[in-house]
């Protein structure tokens, strides 16, 4: 699987709601934002700039554009770092303020069932489409996943 089809995976309204919780403020801690607005091909990135730029942004990744959802992923990974730390304390991954080692081997992490205990413990904290998100894309970089995980069952977010 390659990363356009997490996104796409989620279908184009989960995928707005992910683009709308994009933090300015944390893209700019991270020294991401002229990368992320070149990126975006947008000439001011603020919130309604991503609001508005959502569906050609869609369509991109329906073009498999590799390296604008590596940039997509990691705008809206470093603007909810809450979520990811939540989330590898849970399966117990290493890891400082939610960054782990590159070479880390997950497999004793990631056993059968890990995506599911994940959603099914956060989601009363985080928005679902950023935890089914998150589980995948966290498959795809860690387990090299060729299939995209859906939750057994989608429930509304608080």
């Amino acid at each position: 699987m390659e990363l356009p089809e997490v996104f796409l995976g989620l279908g184009q309204e989960s995928f707005e709601q992910l683009v709308r919780g994009i933090s300015i403020g944390r893209l700019k801690t991270y020294q991401l934002y002229d990368r992320v607005k070149t990126r975006m091909h947008l000439a001011k990135l603020n919130s309604e700039g991503l609001r508005k730029g959502a569906p050609r942004f869609w369509e991109r990744l329906g073009e498999h554009d590799e390296e604008f959802a590596t940039d997509l992923a990691q705008a809206i990974l470093v603007s909810h770092l809450d979520m990811i730390t939540a989330a590898l304390e849970l399966l117990g991954i290493p890891n400082e303020d939610g960054f782990f080692a590159k070479d880390l081997d997950a497999s004793k992490y990631l056993t059968d069932g890990w995506q599911q205990r994940v959603i099914d413990a956060l989601k009363m904290r985080f928005p679902e489409p950023l935890l089914v998100f998150y589980v995948n894309h966290l498959g795809w970089e860690l387990l090299k996943s060729t299939e995209f995980f859906q939750p057994a069952t989608v429930t509304a977010t608080p």
